[in-house]
């Protein structure tokens, strides 16, 4: 399952998303699975989740049902149960495991006010340059030092801040792999302070556009739910040829008979 965090959900907690998830299941009584034991717990399954502040286009979910329901109708009620600037975009019945290990990388876009577009680009020049780009950050397992480099695919700025016409305002994309620790955009500007004195003067609007399998030949993030999509029309071509009619066979020629001889026959006198 896709959904999409939008407007001010973007400042909601991934504990409060999860909580408003698990009501919007209850509120549109979707059959949901529970785990067993003393303390059973609904099969809700987060993966790659967004942090705090950020607006995504792209978070995933996995949801285990006790009985079979149709997935363009689960999407229609949990949408209608959801609080404002959360939406179920997309709902696939799962066609194999392992949709975390699908996700590889993330696609961003980060939007900063009140810097030049001529001093993002040779921001961007020097940390493409740099070999290695250290920063620090404090974590769960306290203050930790990581490299930005290696995890960036691709980092450019954007020219739509150009034809909007606004004045002072970059729009930088780019494509982060998911390592551990995580390499988050916020990261990636701070790497930009660090090499190339590149410092907004304001917080970065951040927004996750794709979150999926990479490919490392072109950069480019694929559909993490291709396996889904692919499965139905797989089915549906399949019935198509079986019910298809047959075309009709021409009847089969007879066989040439050989030519009878024009010379009479001489009978044999009985004895």
């Amino acid at each position: 399952m896709r959904y999409a965090k939008r407007d001010r959900m973007r400042f909601a907690s991934h504990r409060d998303i999860a909580r408003a998830l698990e009501r919007a299941v209850r509120r549109a009584q979707v059959p949901i699975a529970f785990s067993g034991g003393f303390s059973p717990h609904p099969k809700i399954s987060y993966t790659g989740a967004a942090p705090t502040g950020v607006a995504s286009e792209a978070e995933y979910m996995e949801l285990t049902l006790a009985e079979p329901c149709d997935a363009e109708q689960v999407r229609t009620r949990l949408n209608d149960a959801m609080p404002t600037g959360v939406d179920i975009v997309e709902v696939v019945p799962a066609a194999q495991d392992g949709l975390a290990d699908r996700l590889e990388a993330s696609e961003w876009e980060v939007r900063l006010s009140g810097v030049a577009p001529a001093d993002a680009e040779a921001a961007v020049a020097a940390f493409y340059a740099a070999d290695f780009v250290e920063v620090e950050r404090s974590t769960k397992k306290g203050r930790r030092r990581f490299d930005t480099r290696a995890a960036v695919v691709h980092l450019k700025v954007d020219g739509r801040a150009k034809t909007e016409r606004h004045e002072g305002h970059v729009i930088l994309r780019m494509v982060v792999r998911h390592t551990t620790p995580a390499v988050r955009p916020d990261d990636v500007v701070t790497g930009l302070r660090h090499v190339a004195g590149f410092a907004p003067p304001s917080p970065p609007l951040v927004t996750r556009l794709a979150q999926g399998p990479l490919d490392e030949t072109t950069g480019e993030i694929a559909d993490p739910f291709a396996a889904e999509t692919a499965a139905p029309r797989r089915a549906e071509n399949g019935r198509a040829e079986s019910t298809a009619p047959a075309e009709p066979t021409a009847p089969a020629e007879p066989a040439e008979r050989p030519p009878r001889s024009s010379a009479p026959t001489r009978s044999t006198p009985d004895v």
